[in-house]
């Protein structure tokens, strides 16, 4: 099965990067034979709308799943559209991470665990009105 892996670095003893939208590079794994493609993540500098892209990346590479430590609402809605499962880790090389995936170490989500964000730099929008 092919997941996809937020990562730091282009192979697998890079650190696992904890945010999915504006990661660096993104790891493609097929966790059958331990092959694996790097991309770079072309969404990181853009001003709105990373997690939707980097989702889109993810599901045009042929990833059944994704690790990755913070997704957004827009990427969560994005990816269970396409029937992407989502799991969290927040440290770790993309090794561990993988052995965790394996073992069934690590949490399934459904919600999104940050605030959706406008933009690159500050903009949180509130969670709550008024």
């Amino acid at each position: 099965m092919k997941i996809a892996i937020s990562s730091m670095g282009t192979d697998l003893d890079a650190q696992l990067d904890p945010r999915f939208g504006r990661c660096a590079y993104f790891i493609i794994v097929n966790t059958n034979d331990m092959s694996f493609e790097a991309f770079n993540n072309e969404g990181v500098a853009s001003g709105g709308g990373a997690g939707i892209e980097s989702a889109r990346l993810v599901t045009s590479k042929g990833a059944k799943a994704v690790v990755s430590g913070n997704f957004g609402p827009n990427a969560v809605r994005t990816l269970s559209a396409a029937g992407v499962e989502i799991y969290i880790a927040n440290t770790g090389t993309l090794r561990e991470v993988i052995e965790k995936y394996k073992r069934g170490y690590l949490a399934l989500m459904q919600l999104a665990n940050v605030p959706e964000h406008r933009g690159s730099v500050g903009g949180l929008k509130s969670l709550y009105p008024g």
